[in-house]
């Protein structure tokens, strides 16, 4: 008996799309599936965003999440525009108080700086009283003449009215000193300075507002190769500071801020001296 023959079977060409049906319904679902969470993460932005308005604003937000409108008034001026305005009012009150001081030093000291022996001087500091050592000290000391006490006294007396910081400078020439009292012109300048202190203390002066300072030849306001020049540069310079003192901050080695203190330091610069 013969065999029968199979029917040949065909490729089946169309198979792929059961494949790319599968792929496309997936795709869909990935798709879906990625809508639904942008639309849950958007939600939840809007409720971080109005919260964040919320706390640093201080502005109140509505259930829908939206801030209200804030209409700007004179009121609603800013602080550092409140500060900055109340920082210049007190400076140019300082200034008028300045003004004031430096017009009455210039009454009580006319007759000395008609002669040439004092000078009074504005600086971006405030107001410096320059006063040369030959009326004030005997050549290598620092006891007061007995004639300039009492211009000294009447220049404390219009000190202590005010309120400012008082800076009392020695200065000498280049010649040097060495006696028993005062091995440099580093001494001789510091104790003159502590000498015109001590007055302006025993005067009424808060201690708390005065520094004395030598910087014996370091800061001439004339070269020392004349006697002219030297004669200028032997001086007692009284700074009456019009700057606010600012508290300073510490900072540490890795750039942090630390402690905070006085900025400014009274006696950093000890010392001092110089002659005649």
């Amino acid at each position: 008996m013969a065999r029968r023959k199979r029917a040949e079977e065909h490729d089946n060409h169309e198979r792929w799309l059961v494949s790319y049906a599968d792929f496309i319904t997936l795709l869909f679902a990935f798709f879906v599936v990625m809508y639904a969470l942008s639309s849950v993460n958007e939600g939840k932005y809007r409720i971080l965003s109005s919260s964040m308005v919320s706390a640093f604003r201080n502005v109140p937000v509505n259930s829908s999440g939206q801030t209200p409108m804030v209409v700007p008034t004179p009121a609603s001026v800013t602080k550092a525009s409140l500060a900055s305005k109340a920082q210049e009012a007190v400076k140019q009150k300082q200034r008028e108080k300045m003004r004031n001081v430096a017009k009455e030093i210039l009454e009580v000291m006319a007759p000395l700086i008609e002669q040439g022996k004092v000078r009074v001087l504005e600086t971006s500091r405030g107001v410096t009283i320059e006063i040369n050592d030959s009326i004030l000290f005997s050549p290598g000391q620092a006891v007061l003449q007995p004639q300039l006490i009492k211009a000294m006294q009447s220049v404390a007396e219009v000190l202590v009215a005010a309120d400012f910081p008082i800076t009392i400078e020695g200065h000498t020439d280049n010649v040097p000193i060495k006696n028993t009292q005062f091995p440099s012109n580093w001494e001789l300048s510091a104790v003159r300075a502590t000498t015109v202190l001590r007055l302006f203390a025993d005067a009424g002066i808060a201690a708390g507002r005065l520094t004395a300072i030598g910087y014996a030849d370091t800061r001439p306001v004339e070269p020392n190769l004349l006697a002219d020049g030297r004669a200028r540069n032997r001086r007692v310079s009284i700074l009456i500071d019009s700057a606010i003192p600012e508290k300073g901050t510490e900072v540490n080695l890795q750039g942090q801020a630390g402690v905070p203190g006085e900025a400014r330091a009274a006696g950093g610069e000890a010392a001092a001296a110089s002659p005649r």
